[in-house]
């Protein structure tokens, strides 16, 4: 397991924006430019929406800071990176209940209210990075559980997250750090 960045890691500055644009022809799709590498992402089954609310499938258009990350260790190995990476245990959860107080944090399972499971069985949350949306300062029904994650290998929409292939993940780890900000427009 890698722990510790690398010292060519710590010599370059992190990426100060990972640009997040909506696929000409499909609103579930996006581009993302990040340092000159280009690739497609997924988003929310409804697009792009300025006005996100719990529950609606959106991606919020908005520009939000990568807070920290998780991983699944028994199944992958993350790059040297600057973020706080923390692996997944199987009790870790995420309460998407807006009227509890742990709303948009993460929870301890068994969970008494409506919360998703960070340990999945499939990949999507192997490599998991929190999005400062709605998380600072909760607002109930704003939206919960802003990832930018691994994608669905067929290619389907998220339910609000971006998402990108495990190869592009393992390249934004090396490029981003807390001071990134993911620009969706």
């Amino acid at each position: 397991m890698i722990d510790k960045i690398d010292k060519d890691c710590v010599k370059s500055q992190a990426l100060q924006s990972v640009i997040v644009r909506r696929h000409p022809r499909f609103i579930t799709k996006a581009i993302i430019n990040a340092d000159g590498r280009v690739f497609v992402a997924s988003l929310g089954r409804s697009g792009i929406n300025a006005f996100k609310r719990e529950g609606d499938g959106a991606t919020p258009l908005a520009a939000m800071r990568i807070t920290h990350g998780f991983y699944r260790a028994d199944r992958v190995q993350i790059p040297p990176t600057r973020l706080d990476m923390k692996p997944i245990r199987a009790d870790n959860g995420w309460c998407d209940a807006p009227h509890h107080a742990s709303y948009n944090r993460q929870v301890r399972l068994p969970f008494a209210h409506s919360s998703e499971k960070l340990w999945r069985a499939d990949m999507l949350y192997d490599i998991c990075l929190v999005l400062d949306w709605n998380y600072r300062a909760r607002s109930r029904h704003r939206g919960s559980a802003i990832f930018l994650h691994i994608a669905n290998p067929n290619g389907k929409p998220t339910e609000g997250c971006i998402a990108v292939s495990l190869r592009d993940m393992v390249q934004l780890l090396h490029s981003v750090g807390r001071d990134t900000i993911v620009r969706v427009g």
